[in-house]
């Protein structure tokens, strides 16, 4: 759809320019100090780019910049691209989202939960309910990732195999199998926990639509946006436009981490709907105006208005916010303040979360520090892109946000 480029003037969209630079003086200062290779920021008001603007490398060792149409692995940010994927087949009366998963996946009927013992000797009892489509939306399944190492069945997934990758040669059925097969850490719904629960959305998604992830977002969502640089993988003469993952390091240095990294250089046997995708800020900027217009763009409409509103609301239980609903996350912030949605976080009351933004605003960012939020009330658009993990290894986010909204003054 054309490169990413300033549309607009900062001060035809209400925002002051000077006020702006702030956002690129602070992040420099992360390239300078040794602790971020480069990134790439975006913003955009009523729809037009009004800032863009790279610094530092996608390869360091290499000397190669980060340059507009980099690519960058964007891990959970695939998420939300799964969550419209999942609702857009709820609008076609696929499923209900009270319909139990067991009605595509088989291994997820008859679940267990976690009661007490060790990891290798769990006591379990049955699920007093099935987890349902709406528990994987909103991550209130009892599902974990084998990263969190904070509970028992962590290390079930990471004795499985599951920790930052899956057994080679699993593809998304199986490893939605494997799953099914260890205790839940709670009872569906009873609390929230980061966890695989949008893979095995991906797997619904498969199993509803008859096609393979890959090709459900190629055909449905990807090629009717124009986002003709995301996929599972980047191949050919394109991975050179990709950047290096590197790792934070003790003292706060970082080091390349190629042996996560590699990963995407290949297709996958697993189509991860959790964490899968490569992308660029031109192409996720052009989901990021998708939600923005209510499931609609250049004519393309993939969700209704009401779809839209409803995915990005507070689902959680009686209002609660991740801080008192949710298990500990391996974040830089808090979530006091914050709720979550259908693939989504949503901010309820920004006094709270102590950050300057709306209520209202809803995103989500990446295991390599990539982040994104859409804030309705304000008609913005934030995007940032980087290649470092993990994503609570720098407080870009929280910055990030403060910096932007105080360029707000019209």
């Amino acid at each position: 759809m054309g490169q990413l480029q300033v549309e607009v003037e900062a001060a035809e969209v209400g925002m002051d320019a000077g006020r702006l630079s702030r956002v690129d003086s602070h992040l420099a200062r992360y390239v300078d100090e040794g602790r971020l290779p480069g990134w790439l920021v975006m913003v955009s008001r009523g729809g037009k780019v009004a800032h863009l603007s790279t610094y530092g490398r996608r390869h360091v060792e290499d000397g190669l910049d980060v340059e507009v149409d980099s690519m960058f692995r964007i891990y959970s940010m695939t998420k939300p691209i799964t969550s419209v994927a999942a609702l857009m087949l709820y609008e076609e009366g696929a499923f209900e989202l009270t319909d139990p998963v067991s009605r595509f996946i088989p291994s997820f009927a008859d679940m267990r939960v976690w009661t007490g013992g060790s990891d290798l000797r769990p006591v379990t009892v049955p699920a007093t309910e099935p987890v349902r489509i709406w528990h994987l939306l909103t991550h209130t399944a009892g599902l974990t990732y084998g990263f969190h190492r904070s509970h028992p069945v962590d290390a079930r997934y990471r004795a499985a195999g599951y920790e930052f990758a899956t057994p080679p040669g699993a593809d998304l059925a199986q490893v939605c199998d494997d799953w099914a097969a260890q205790p839940l850490l709670f009872q569906p719904g009873a609390e929230w926990n980061y966890s695989v629960a949008t893979d095995v959305l991906g797997r619904v998604v498969e199993v509803a639509s008859g096609q393979s992830l890959d090709e459900f977002f190629a055909e449905r969502i990807l090629g009717p946006l124009g986002m003709t640089d995301t996929a599972f993988s980047v191949e050919g003469p394109a991975a050179d436009r990709l950047g290096r993952l590197y790792v934070a390091t003790p003292g706060g240095g970082m080091a390349p981490f190629d042996q996560l990294g590699a990963a995407a250089l290949s297709r996958p046997d697993f189509l991860s709907g959790g964490a899968g995708l490569v992308s660029t800020a031109a192409d996720y900027h052009r989901f990021t105006q998708l939600l923005l217009r209510g499931g609609e763009l250049d004519g393309v409409r993939l969700l209704s208005p009401r779809t839209v509103g409803y995915m990005t609301r507070n689902h959680l239980p009686g209002g609660a916010d991740l801080e008192s609903f949710g298990r500990p996350l391996y974040a830089e912030t808090p979530f006091s303040g914050v709720g979550f949605g259908l693939g989504v976080s949503v901010v309820d009351d920004p006094v709270a979360y102590r950050v300057l933004t709306s209520a209202g605003e809803y995103g989500w960012g990446g295991l390599a520090s990539t982040a994104f939020w859409i804030d309705p009330a304000e008609d913005l658009t934030v995007l940032f892109m980087t290649q470092l993990v993990p994503s609570s290894a720098l407080p870009v986010r929280s910055y990030l946000r403060q910096l932007v909204q105080q360029a707000l003054i019209g």
